[in-house]
């Protein structure tokens, strides 16, 4: 089966089976949605069901580049070596039924790409649910627009979500676009976002963020009387590059911080409790600004992680941690 695109955004193939199958679906009314990347996400692509946002199913054109490093390399070598998410055999087939082509051509298994050719991957798309909260726009300025983001959807487009991100919502529903996230919260955090809404007002945070101009706190919600008085982590953190993690290297206690890696402070102060649970502001601040391959991570290893009845953390424990056990 070889999908293309066709002027009109339907879909062409070869063999009649895509067609037949479209027929099908129309009679269900059911409707076959091909988008590529420049396509932008609208209202219509999402249905709301049981508290969930879905988006309806798509074919989608993944299209990138051959790099200086790819060239020289057979097509299916490449995906296989690069997009490890998928079996070998997967990609043999892809590439003998036009699933991926170059330059919007088939080619046979064997073709050894060169530098800057366009290879497309065509997929018919189906992104997981996310809560079906509304992404609410706190303030909407030329240059800046702060909402507040619910949990379990994801920034930006990643992985196997590209219209069930915030970027992507509020494109769809807001007419915002383009947006330039300045700073990141990982999918299942809810909380305050900021986003630029052109590049320089983005490189203008960038430098704040990295002139160390901007703070960034976290409130969470704890099982157990967290202490009245501020709880103080103070250990550096290492990143081991070869393994791709974040790790902490502590002595007997809080205030034996080793020399390795980068030094960094968390300091825990309780907001209030009600006796069974505490809400707590988390403010990390580090002596220098950590980088790894060009994104600033989140730094949560100073950060306490509650689950069932216990407590769990990821570096020394304070006397509070085993309050609920």
């Amino acid at each position: 089966m070889y999908v293309s695109p066709a002027t009109s955004g339907s879909l062409t193939t070869v063999g009649g089976e895509m067609k037949r199958k479209r027929e099908e679906e129309n009679k269900n009314g059911m409707e076959i949605v091909w988008q590529t990347p420049a396509n932008p996400p609208e209202k219509r692509d999402y249905i709301f069901l049981n508290g969930r946002r879905h988006v309806r199913p798509y074919y989608f054109e993944f299209i990138s580049h051959v790099k200086n490093r790819w060239a020289g390399k057979t097509i299916v070598d490449l995906f296989a070596e690069e997009f490890k998410g998928r079996p070998y055999d997967y990609y043999v087939n892809a590439v003998k039924c036009g699933r991926i082509q170059v330059d919007g051509e088939m080619v046979p298994v064997s073709y050894m790409v060169k530098p800057s050719q366009k290879i497309s991957h065509f997929l018919h798309r189906h992104e997981p649910p996310v809560m079906a909260g509304e992404v609410s726009i706190l303030q909407k300025d030329p240059d800046v627009v702060t909402i507040c983001k619910p949990a379990s959807v994801p920034v930006h487009p990643c992985g196997q979500y590209r219209k069930n991100t915030v970027v992507g919502i509020l494109q769809a529903e807001h007419d915002l676009f383009p947006l330039f996230p300045v700073h990141r919260l990982d999918r299942l955090v809810s909380g305050l976002l900021i986003l630029a809404r052109n590049a320089l007002k983005a490189d203008l945070f960038r430098q704040e963020i990295e002139a160390g101009m901007v703070q960034k706190q976290y409130v969470a919600k704890v099982i157990g009387i967290f202490p009245e008085d501020e709880q103080v982590v103070d250990v550096n953190i290492n990143y081991n590059a070869r393994e791709g993690r974040s790790t902490v290297e502590v002595g007997d206690s809080c205030g034996e911080s080793p020399t390795r890696g980068k030094p960094a402070c968390t300091k825990f102060t309780r907001i209030s409790t009600n006796g069974t649970h505490s809400i707590v502001c988390v403010n990390l601040s580090l002596a220098e600004l950590i980088k790894y391959d060009g994104y600033e991570e989140g730094l949560w290893l100073h950060c306490v992680k509650y689950s069932g009845n216990g407590w769990a953390y990821e570096c020394p424990y304070p006397d509070w941690a085993f309050l609920s056990q």
